[in-house]
Formats: C-alpha cells, structure tokens, sequence
C-alpha cells in the first residue's frame, strides 16, 4: 500500500525540520524522512552553537533575518524553551566593509553602534580589533540541535510524521505528484516532495533538476579555553582580513567556561557527503592557533577540541529555493543558513501552496545568470 501525502520533506536537519513544521501547522500532512537516526553529526546541522545576526553586507539578507528572528520567538513560545542566547555581534575587519553593515541595520532599524578598535578593545577586553567595528545587539547563537528537536515536535503535534533511518533511493516526479520510493521498499506518493537534503541534494536531484553549481566541502572547526572562566560571554564576531573568521561561545559542544568555537569560513576542503572523511586538517588547525594568538589574547591558544561538518555552496552564496514540478528545492545554505531556518520554512511552505513569492536570487533561473562571488555576506 502506497501512503499518499501532501508534502514528503526529505532530510530532518535544520531546513527539512522548520519546512516539517511551517506545513502541518498549516495543515498539510507531512512526512519527513530522515536516512540516520535522530541527533546525527553526518550533515550541517548538528551541535548547540550556531551563530544568528542581523549584520549582513547585503541589504536582502538583512531584512530577512528581521523575519527569521520573529519565528524564532514563535518556535521558541510553542516549545516553552530558549534556543537563542543573545550575546549580540560584533564586525569588523579591512574586508567586511563595516560602513555598509552598519548602513543596512539602520535602513532596517536595528539598533547598532560603529566603535573605533580601542573602544572596541576596552569593552571586550581580551578581544582585539583593527579599524572601525560595528556592533549590534540583536546577535548571539543558535542551539541547532535544540532547535530540529523543536520544529520535529512542533511539526508531530499538529500531526505531522517523522521517520528515521529511512533512506530515499529514488524520487519519481510527475504531473501532479512525485513518487518517493526508500530503501526498504516503501513507497509514498505527494503532492509536493521538499528535497532538503544538504550535502545530498545534487545526487538526489540528479537528472530531474538542473542545479547551479552546487559545492561541497568538509569545514572544520576548533574549541578554545578562555582563560578567565568566570568572565562575561563575548558576543559573537565576523572579522574578515586575510581570512573570513566568525567565533563565537561554545555552547554544550565545547567546555565550561564559555569556550570559544572558532572557524574559517573560506577553509573548508572539497569532498561529497558520501566521501567525505571526517578528518581535521593540520594545515588549518594551525591557521586558527595563529589567529587566536594574534586577535583572542583572552584565549588559550591550545585547542580543547575540533569537529567538522559540511557546507553545501551556491557560486554566490545565495540559497537555492524553487519548485520543478512536484519537486521543491530547499537550500543549500552555503554555510550561513542556520539564522534563517524558521524563515526558509515558511517560505518553502508558500513556494508548495502558492501563497509566498520567493526572493528573485533564490530562483533557479537567477542563479542560471548569476556572477559567482556576488552575494555579500
């Protein structure tokens, strides 16, 4: 017997999850499907700290993340739980173009102040800075894996379904509907299949949609001691110099005192979610302990630990967001997705009912013409 459903959402990370959640307390049976079992660290959406920001270089993404914040609160009041620590942003470096930053918070009326380095420098103490710094309160980090938990509950009490190590081995689109057929056999039929897959959206989607140039690649990241434990949090941070560094505090994935968890946005090495290795590579640990000893003087530059995960990127960094038939595309994120999964949700949910307009440069069509680099996170 073949299960018919209005939405099958394949993948229940960050993405997959919040869609799970916008659609059934619309009223939309929903099924997702989720090939590892619950809590798993194989994708891009695991661990308790992930950084959330009004500050953008681009306008677009700014106004969205005023959006994604207020079905933040939403998803935080239903769950009768925080998910967000808002320890505000910092940004600053010769390549984050801080003007700019400051320029779209104001145009969207988020408080904010632009800080010389020194000022900056006495505020944080144990943080150092370079030229003009813009800070904004509405910042801090995300508990992702918190958060899954929470869209998944929220997506089951209004009576959506949630199963585990079910693995999709083909997806069969047709006028009307898409067949899901899973590695054990089952089928399932619906009107919409929301392909929120990360790092294994292309080989799900090969030969039925024609994707940009998605790129995948094994990220790494490194904890560090602060070594006054009993200090005050530091906000989160974006510096980009030579390198496009965001830290930020450690959550449970790190250890007591509020670590700092630091990564390399550009660093990451090219692999595909069925290769990859899991690996940390030297070359990059170094560069970090050379960061850390040069801008964190707070911090002991000895790392306490490091983990990897996976970015799944667009050529601008945009995110993909479009409907092929019976077949809807949710994300990649290229790596800044997390703030706005509440958002990319609803928005999936409007692209399958037709009730939301997507943003232009998340449309296939848009990224079929796009300028790689363009985008300005």
């Amino acid at each position: 017997m073949i299960q018919r459903v209005d939405m099958v959402v394949v993948g229940a990370g960050l993405m997959g999850a919040a869609t799970a959640w916008s659609a059934a307390r619309r009223g939309l049976s929903v099924v997702v499907l989720e090939q590892f079992d619950a809590g798993h660290p194989n994708g891009s959406s695991h661990g308790s700290a992930r950084i959330v920001r009004r500050a953008y270089r681009d306008a677009l993404y700014t106004r969205l993340s005023g959006r994604a914040f207020e079905l933040w609160n939403e998803l935080e009041r239903e769950a009768d739980r925080p998910l967000l620590r808002m320890l505000g942003g910092i940004d600053f470096g010769p390549n984050r173009d801080v003007a700019s930053v400051a320029a779209h918070l104001a145009a969207e009326g988020a408080p904010h102040e632009v800080l010389d380095a020194a000022e900056a420098a006495r505020r944080w103490p144990g943080l150092r800075f370079s030229g003009d710094v813009v800070y904004h309160p509405q910042a801090g980090s995300l508990d992702a894996a918190a958060a899954i938990t929470a869209f998944l509950d929220g997506a089951q009490a209004h009576g959506g379904q949630v199963r585990y190590l079910s693995a999709v081995s083909a997806l069969r689109p047709g006028a009307d509907e898409a067949q899901v057929e899973l590695s054990d056999g089952t089928r399932l039929r619906a009107r919409q299949v929301v392909v929120a897959a990360g790092a294994w959206v292309g080989p799900l989607l090969d030969g039925l949609v024609t994707l940009p140039a998605l790129r995948v690649t094994q990220q790494q990241i490194f904890h560090f001691p602060r070594l006054d434990t009993s200090a005050q949090p530091w906000p989160s941070v974006i510096h980009e110099d030579e390198l496009r560094i965001y830290h930020l505090a450690g959550g449970r994935d790190g250890g007591p005192g509020d670590d700092r968890k630091i990564g390399d946005h550009d660093a990451g090495r090219p692999t595909t979610a069925a290769t990859r290795d899991g690996a940390v590579d030297p070359a990059a640990r170094e560069r970090i302990v050379e960061y850390v000893k040069r801008w964190l003087p707070g911090v002991d530059p000895t790392p306490r630990g490091e983990a990897t995960c996976l970015y799944t990127s667009t050529p601008t960094e945009d995110f993909v967001l479009d409907r092929v038939g019976p077949l809807v595309i949710c994300s990649p994120c290229s790596g800044h997705g997390a703030k706005f999964a509440p958002l990319i949700g609803e928005l999936v949910t409007g692209l399958t009912t037709g009730t939301v307009q997507v943003p232009d440069r998340f449309q296939l069509a848009a990224h079929a013409v796009a300028t790689p680099g363009a985008a300005s996170l």
